[in-house]
């Protein structure tokens, strides 16, 4: 298992299945489409295990130290792709309001613009803890609304959306944050 850990490319090959979940996704959605029980829950579970393989990409990279500079750039990659794919196929279910997909979808374009002026720069702007909450609340979100079935003793529908709600303040006030890191990594540069 260490010869296996210890290779270089083991966080980046976690990452592209993340990468590879997000049509996966679009397919089942696609294929099938009005959401039958068994295929929103196997959409929703295929997000959910491939949600967790940022954890894992991340662990791996930063336990055995392997960061890598192509990491860097497909991890967010990975995340942005994941979500967007994901929140783009609630529309035609009728799952999630187009201006709340619309008005994320539009955020992570900013902030990736800015992450690409920053890298300009010879910026580095880490990843904060509230874009960390963010992501969490997001995929929260968009688990329940792509189950969309009771779930337990909740209506995964309902809490879905409520927590969308709770995650598109998230994303807005962690997008200012961002870019006040940007303004003051400016002035001290």
């Amino acid at each position: 298992m260490t010869c296996i850990l210890n290779r270089r490319w083991l966080p980046n090959a976690v990452t592209v299945g993340r990468l590879a979940a997000a049509p996966l996704i679009v397919l089942l959605l696609t294929v099938y489409p009005g959401g039958a029980p068994w295929i929103s829950g196997l959409a929703a579970l295929v997000f959910l295990a491939a949600a967790l393989t940022d954890l894992l990409d991340g662990y791996l990279a930063r336990r055995y130290n392997l960061v890598s500079t192509l990491g860097k750039f497909l991890d967010p990659l990975a995340d942005k792709l994941l979500a967007a794919s994901a929140l783009i196929m609630l529309l035609p279910l009728g799952r999630a309001p187009a201006w709340i997909v619309f008005l994320i979808l539009a955020r992570e374009l900013a902030v990736t613009g800015l992450r690409a002026v920053a890298a300009e720069k010879g910026l580095v702007i880490p990843a904060s803890d509230s874009g960390k909450r963010k992501t969490l609340a997001q995929n929260i979100a968009i688990f329940c609304l792509l189950w969309h079935h009771p779930l337990l003793w909740a209506r995964a529908a309902l809490v879905g959306q409520a927590i969308l709600y709770v995650a598109l303040v998230m994303t807005y006030w962690s997008a200012v944050l961002y870019f006040l890191n940007y303004r003051r990594a400016v002035r001290q540069g």
